[in-house]
């Protein structure tokens, strides 16, 4: 009975999850798992389309990626084994073309970029902390990396003022410029990028193709089953805490019911099938999948 309303309030709450606003803060348009939102301290996978929220908080774990669009129109796009908090979202009254936002980065490689939602480059105030190193980006494109040897933000264009806390602001107006310092220590001097690094970062944040990608709007979904109640939640359980979000589809069988497990919103038939791979790595009871389009 018990393990009946548990699977009673997954279904309940699955079929609530897809509300949109279309004036949030943040929303994530991408991702390749594993990926989780942590809110109020609980823990669940992220799904695209979820909205984020003050206080939010974004982790990835090995080979992760997630892409994220914000209200101004600008991106955040971060990288694997991170951990990335949003505060202080807040846009400007009656439509008018401003947005604010701080973006902590307790660990992992993150960027910034105006390029993929493009609305408006100016009136918006953006602060990233990437460990002890923060910039303030306005109308402006960063990468940069907190980890446990060095944080550091890398100017890609635009105007910046990069913070740290033994040291005086800095303005940054040079195109590839890295302010970094070096874990408990002050920072050091500014110096510029060399283009072949930039490319090695730059696909430390970017969603790789066929790799699993859910985005969404996508298409293409894996299909598990049917299984009993018990075989079915055993499966949700082991998905959810490798951080991918499955859902229960239940179909009535004579006088009881069977239970389908579906992944959705991948973006390609490619991406389906390298998703099914990795699942089946996480969860080695899981049977082979069908792949639909719907």
């Amino acid at each position: 009975m018990q393990r009946m309303a548990v699977l009673a309030a997954v279904i309940f709450a699955l079929g609530g999850a897809s509300t949109v606003n279309a004036a949030a803060n943040a929303r994530v348009d991408a991702l390749q798992g594993p990926a989780w939102l942590e809110r109020h301290g609980e823990r669940q996978p992220l799904a695209p389309g979820a909205e984020l929220q003050n206080r939010d908080r974004v982790l990835t774990g090995s080979g992760g990626r997630v892409l994220i669009q914000l209200a101004d129109g600008s991106a955040v796009k971060v990288g694997e084994d991170g951990s990335y908090a949003f505060n202080a979202m807040q846009q400007g009254e009656r439509g008018r073309p401003h947005f604010a936002a701080a973006v902590d980065v307790a660990k992992g490689a993150f960027r910034l970029t105006t390029t993929i939602f493009h609305k408006y480059r100016s009136d918006r105030a953006i602060n990233v902390r990437s460990g002890t190193v923060t910039i303030g980006i306005r109308g402006t494109d960063v990468w940069g990396r907190a980890d446990a040897a060095r944080d550091f933000v890398c100017l890609l264009e635009g105007r910046g003022v990069a913070m740290h806390p033994q040291a005086e602001p800095v303005s940054l107006d040079m195109p590839l410029a890295v302010y970094s310092a070096e874990r408990g220590q002050a920072p050091g001097p500014i110096v510029r990028a060399d283009p072949a690094q930039l490319a090695q970062w730059a696909g430390e944040t970017e969603i790789q193709p066929d790799r699993g990608v859910q985005q969404a709007g996508g298409r293409w979904l894996l299909r598990y089953g049917p299984f009993d109640k018990d075989t079915v939640l055993g499966h949700y359980d082991r998905l959810r805490a490798a951080g991918y979000l499955p859902r229960i589809e239940p179909r009535a069988s004579g006088e009881t019911y069977l239970y389908h497990l579906r992944v959705e919103h991948l973006r390609s038939e490619e991406d389906a099938a390298a998703l099914e791979i990795r699942l089946a790595n996480v969860d080695r009871e899981l049977p082979a999948a069908q792949l639909r389009r719907r």
